[in-house]
């Protein structure tokens, strides 16, 4: 067995309802295991848990139960700072309504992981640039979010994703929002990245075409997670 960078242990997580009913159990009993350099996805249906899971995998929200380990070590016995620098250094993050900040530009958007990390900002700078013309979109470097085409504020996330050398790429629903076009060149991106970054990849998708150019497919259903 290759090298594991990130485990899930038996994860619960409810949430509680607004009308007094029972909780809802999004996942119960899930586990799951990513290996150094592979590309694993978690297929399910719509409503099934799959960003619940991502957000307790990268950090983002605790489970009721359970445990997270990177490298055999539990996340959630970090405390709120080092969780923080955790995510920062060692996840990428990419979302399907990319979360790019408004007010800042293309370049900006890139920039931010690293100044977040204390980074000097003139090397932010460079790198971010070379990260805008490694997806081909430096000519949009001064453009914000507003200006870029669905496809180019894709590119702008996974560059940005890229900015502080992550270990692991956690992509929820990467293409979910784009064109046939532009869902392909985005995954081709994405596929890439392991071959010249040596990454590992966590993909959540519905589309069982997408996953199965995967190493490893999961798919969750009824808070449960099976290898197929």
């Amino acid at each position: 067995m290759n090298e594991l960078v990130l485990e899930a242990h038996n994860i619960v997580k409810s949430f509680e309802s607004d009308d007094n009913s029972p909780a809802l159990t999004v996942l119960n009993g899930t586990s799951l295991t990513i290996e150094k350099g592979s590309v694993t996805t978690v297929l399910g249906a719509s409503g099934s848990g799959k960003s619940t899971l991502l957000h307790i995998l990268g950090g983002l929200d605790e489970p009721d139960e359970g445990r997270i380990t990177w490298k055999g070590d539990n996340i959630y016995t970090l405390d709120k700072e080092a969780l923080a620098l955790f995510r920062n250094q060692q996840l990428g993050f990419v979302f399907q309504f990319h979360h790019l900040l408004p007010e800042f530009t293309a370049l900006e958007n890139i920039m931010m992981p690293a100044l977040i990390g204390h980074a000097n900002q003139k090397q932010a700078e460079n790198k971010a640039m070379r990260l805008l013309q490694h997806f081909g979109i430096e000519k949009r470097a001064k453009h914000r979010p507003t200006q870029l085409s669905g496809g180019e504020q894709q590119r702008v996330a996974m560059a940005r994703a890229l900015m502080n050398d992550p270990e692991l790429i956690l992509a929820d629903e990467p293409t979910g929002n784009l064109d046939e076009a532009n869902t392909k060149t985005i995954l081709q991106h994405l596929f890439d990245l392991r071959e010249k970054h040596d990454l590992s990849i966590l993909l959540i998708t519905h589309e069982k075409a997408i996953a199965r150019r995967s190493d490893l497919i999961y798919e969750l259903s009824h808070g449960k997670l099976a290898s197929i």
